[in-house]
């Protein structure tokens, strides 16, 4: 029952900062600045493949009270690690790129933003009832659905830091690469794509 929240996850909160991916000075820039936001990304982009990965191995054949649990101890990991990401965008300070002051702008303010989606997921699913299967599994749909609108966000936050000469710089940055994960326990359906 919670497979759907899963495939959604693992679907889309591929954000987690795998950041993606110039020969001069501005290389040099970019680069100091990626290195700024990627060291302290580091932490928060595990963070956020472990939150993701516990929902994915609880979806396989977890009780409902163990679903809840998992999904609701997720959601505030996803929201602390989106705060964080976004405090390391601030404290970077601005991108030494065209627009990079609005650049940094809307990349906190949608990181922020996000986090606190997450914490309104949380409590949807901490008020969810384990005990009457139908309801929760009516709940966690709408949970679901909630999670795919979000996905939306998060991608958005960074995806203008994903491009041009700031994705290049920190593709490069060993903080800003993917978060290992475990594999998903057996007979789940969904598993992380990118993390």
């Amino acid at each position: 029952m919670n497979k759907k929240l899963a495939a959604a996850l693992s679907g889309g909160a591929v954000l987690v900062l795998a950041l993606s991916g110039c020969g001069d000075d501005s290389e040099e820039k970019a680069n100091a600045w990626a290195k700024k936001v990627c060291d302290q990304a580091q932490p928060q982009i595990q963070k956020r493949a472990n939150a993701q990965q516990a929902i994915i191995s609880t979806a396989a054949d977890g009780k409902p009270a163990d679903i809840q649990a998992a999904d609701s101890k997720a959601f505030a990991d996803i929201a602390a690690a989106d705060k964080a990401l976004a405090k390391a965008v601030r404290d970077a300070g601005v991108p030494p790129v065209d627009n990079g002051e609005k650049l940094r702008t809307d990349a906190v303010n949608e990181l922020e933003a996000t986090a606190t989606e997450y914490l309104a997921l949380k409590k949807k699913v901490d008020d969810l009832d384990p005990k009457d299967q139908q309801k929760f599994a009516d709940g966690l749909q709408e949970v679901a659905d909630g999670l795919k609108k979000i996905e939306r966000m998060d991608q958005a936050a960074l995806a203008k830091l994903q491009s041009g000469e700031l994705g290049k710089a920190m593709a490069k940055q060993p903080g800003c690469q993917r978060a290992k994960t475990s594999s998903p326990a057996s007979g789940a359906s969904a598993s992380p794509s990118k993390a």
